[in-house]
């Protein structure tokens, strides 16, 4: 396993840089899970995905701004050193600019985290300008947009036939144009996504993607094997966590049960 980058101090948005080292992103909810991944990753992402992983939606829709600011600030408590990105979660960016701004400065200003992420393509694009001219730095997100899967009839890889595939290519371009600092591509056949990168200015992340994206993010839990029932496709298992969960909860309880547990050493005594 080779030894995680050398950084005294904490990455900014300029660190992520197009063509250089992949960048290496993770998401993260808490603050003890922050502090694991902080030394091995160039990024955070507090994903609007805490509420499918952390508190068992099915979709990410039904998130709150109060949320997310929870548990970003968490895991800017947590880390030192990786850029930490704040999802914008649904319904708290897309009525106007103006409530863009107010909900992107609020999570800046409450977290003490270094940017925001918002789903959408061309639709977004003058939200995304408004927000970057006003000092308020923007990771975008396109292809497969969660926050959409109303709209979208599910969870659906994008850009499988050609005019999907345009689709996807122009809302990049257009948020890459209006200054977005980074590209989240989720959920893109891999010629779009590798198309998209080779064509934008500024670094891709990819998830479900391509291999030739600028860098990747994955789901932690998905990384760690915490959902033994679920497994997409473009999730790569590095453990498998679950069934050793499950097993320490049995030996604990079968130790309390049998009055194995507290023992001697576990207890305090008089002075």
């Amino acid at each position: 396993m080779s030894a995680p980058p050398e950084r005294t101090k904490r990455c900014g948005v300029g660190d992520l840089v197009k063509g250089g080292a992949p960048i290496v992103g993770l998401t993260a909810y808490t603050a003890p899970i922050a502090r694991l991944l902080d030394p091995h990753v160039d990024f955070l992402l507090v994903g609007d995905s805490v509420g499918m992983v952390v508190y068992g939606f099915d979709t990410t829709l039904p998130v709150t701004i109060d949320m997310m600011i929870a548990h970003g600030a968490a895991v800017m408590r947590g880390s030192s050193t990786a850029l930490v990105v704040v999802d914008l979660p649904f319904g708290s960016y897309q009525e106007s600019r103006e409530q863009a701004f107010r909900t992107a400065s609020r999570v800046l200003a409450e977290t003490g985290c270094a940017a925001v992420k918002l789903e959408g393509g061309a639709e977004m694009a003058e939200t995304v300008r408004f927000l970057t001219e006003r000092g308020i730095p923007v990771m975008g997100h396109v292809g497969l947009m969660p926050q959409s899967v109303n709209a979208a009839g599910g969870f659906k890889v994008q850009g499988r036939n050609q005019p999907q595939a345009e689709r996807v290519s122009s809302d990049a371009a257009a948020i890459a144009g209006a200054g977005a600092f980074a590209l989240v591509i989720e959920g893109t056949v891999e010629p779009a996504a590798r198309a998209i990168t080779g064509a934008v200015p500024i670094p891709t992340i990819g998830i479900g993607a391509s291999p030739m994206c600028d860098g990747q993010i994955l789901v932690t839990d998905d990384v760690l094997g915490l959902f033994a029932q679920f497994k997409p496709r473009f999730v790569r298992r590095y453990a498998e966590l679950a069934p050793l969960i499950a097993a320490a909860a049995a030996e604990y309880a079968e130790d309390v049960r049998a009055r194995r547990f507290p023992g001697p050493e576990h207890c305090f005594g008089m002075k």
